[in-house]
């Protein structure tokens, strides 16, 4: 099996073109990794570092940001916001034009997509500076963003620094969503998931280190073999949950479609049968995504009406919920698991339109054997679609929260937990199983095999 997999790398060298591609994607990559380390002028970058090591990565949306970011937030570096911005920005779109007609119609028109596209820059350019001037006022008052850290991270405050931040932390992430877009058009991926894949893996090494001093500490032999214990059973857990990952991010449903016999012109074009992919896991991980961002303002705006007020009994009341609703509590997890489930389903009925399915699908002579073309095909997929939503929905619940508690119940650094779950490993199988199967088609096209024995990646039931 190795053998096969060191001998399709090698055959992906022997090809000029996807040598250049590689080669291309892998120079562009370390010039992303590059922007996380280097520092924004006037900040105390290696007190904030100090702080993250500390506190083993921090969690929250502050720590899942810094993941996206590739570590660049640490490190108050010129990639600290990452191409969050830019994802954002096409999220906006996307579901703006699920709800909005003319940004509907004009995503239907021969150049729609490209105006689209120059209204996701222009919204990336505004979400910038946006965000970068509240980071730059934030790290003014470190302590109100990074609970517990002690010390002073602008050397010289004013609107001088704050300008001049924003100006590097936008510039910074237009570079970014430019580099990404010429890993798409030259190299080999999808450009902007390769930035934030690289950046999750980049953190790696880290957590290996981690989970080494707290799996092996220096001391008793008797507790170094019940940590190593633990840590197979650990290492164990990782395999199931990669190999779930991978299941389900492959997993469809294959819907039959028959094509009824038609004339175009004088020409006759004969019938056949084909498929419709219906995959279980149709939102990918923006659900986690949208849940983690609404879950970050409760706590907050409990914590603030508990300051404001001066009866004791509404202050306890206040705080009581804030503390409920702490990262890791039984209330955060069962309202994480109930925003979960409610966004892959919004995530579905915004982004599939099964209405315009069936009539692309009657217009095309194509049916489903045994439904009514129109109105029964519509109802048909609408309910094959949220059944496999729901099971799709429960397994990010599960892979979700797996982080959470391993962090929580276990007390797992989350610089090692993250890669047992949430977004990080999601984010990371995703990607790279989109990047084999570009570099397979590559390799089949030269007659090469591919890293499977077939030379492609098949979906599941």
């Amino acid at each position: 099996m190795f053998r096969s997999i060191f001998n399709t790398f090698a055959n992906c060298f022997k090809i000029p073109e996807l040598k250049s591609r590689i080669l291309f994607t892998l120079g562009l990559l370390a010039v992303c990794r590059l922007m996380a380390w280097v520092r924004i002028p006037g900040l105390n970058g290696e007190a904030l570092t100090e702080f993250f090591k500390n506190t083993a990565g921090g969690g929250g949306v502050l720590g899942m940001y810094n993941t996206f970011a590739g570590g660049a937030l640490e490190h108050c570096a010129v990639g600290s916001l990452g191409i969050m911005p830019y994802i954002s920005s096409t999220i906006i779109l996307q579901l703006l034009t699920a709800v909005w007609p003319k940004l509907s119609k004009l995503a239907r028109e021969e150049n729609g997509r490209a105006k689209i596209i120059q209204y996701g820059r222009v919204g990336t350019l505004l979400l910038c500076l946006g965000q970068g001037l509240f980071f730059a006022m934030s790290w003014e008052h470190p302590q109100n963003l990074f609970h517990g850290f002690q010390g002073q991270l602008v050397l010289d405050p004013g609107w001088w620094y704050r300008i001049q931040t924003v100006l590097i932390m936008t510039t910074g992430t237009m570079l970014l969503m430019w580099l990404g877009e010429q890993i798409t058009e030259r190299g080999i991926g999808n450009g902007v998931s390769l930035v934030i894949t690289i950046g999750i893996v980049a953190r790696l090494p880290r957590a290996l280190v981690s989970a080494y001093e707290l799996f092996f500490p220096p001391g008793h032999v008797e507790s170094q073999y019940h940590l190593a214990g633990t840590g197979l059973m650990l290492l164990i857990l990782l395999v199931l949950v990669i190999g779930g990952v991978i299941a389900i991010t492959q997993a469809q449903r294959k819907v039959p479609v028959q094509y009824a016999q038609r004339a175009v012109g004088r020409k006759l074009y004969s019938g056949g049968t084909s498929f419709m992919p219906l995959r279980v896991n149709f939102s990918g991980v923006m659900p986690i995504i949208f849940a983690q961002s609404i879950l970050m303002f409760p706590q907050q705006i409990f914590l603030r009406l508990a300051s404001f007020v001066g009866q004791p009994f509404l202050k306890n009341f206040f705080l009581v919920i804030a503390q409920n609703l702490n990262t890791g509590s039984v209330l955060y997890l069962v309202l994480y698991s109930l925003m979960i489930l409610f966004f892959a389903y919004f995530w579905v009925a915004t982004q599939f339109n099964e209405i315009q399915i069936a009539d692309d699908l009657k217009k095309n002579g194509g049916y489903i054997p045994g439904v009514r073309p129109g109105q029964g095909t519509s109802d048909y997929l609408h309910k094959s679609m949220s059944r496999i939503t729901l099971a799709g929905a429960f397994f990010l619940m599960i892979i979700a929260t797996i982080p959470i508690i391993m962090s929580r119940f276990m007390q797992i650094p989350y610089d090692v937990s993250q890669f047992f779950g949430g977004t990080s490993i999601l984010i990371t199988v995703g990607v790279l199983l989109d990047t084999m199967r570009q570099v397979e088609s590559h390799l089949m096209m030269r007659h090469y095999d591919g890293f499977l024995k077939k030379g492609r990646l098949r979906g599941r039931f």
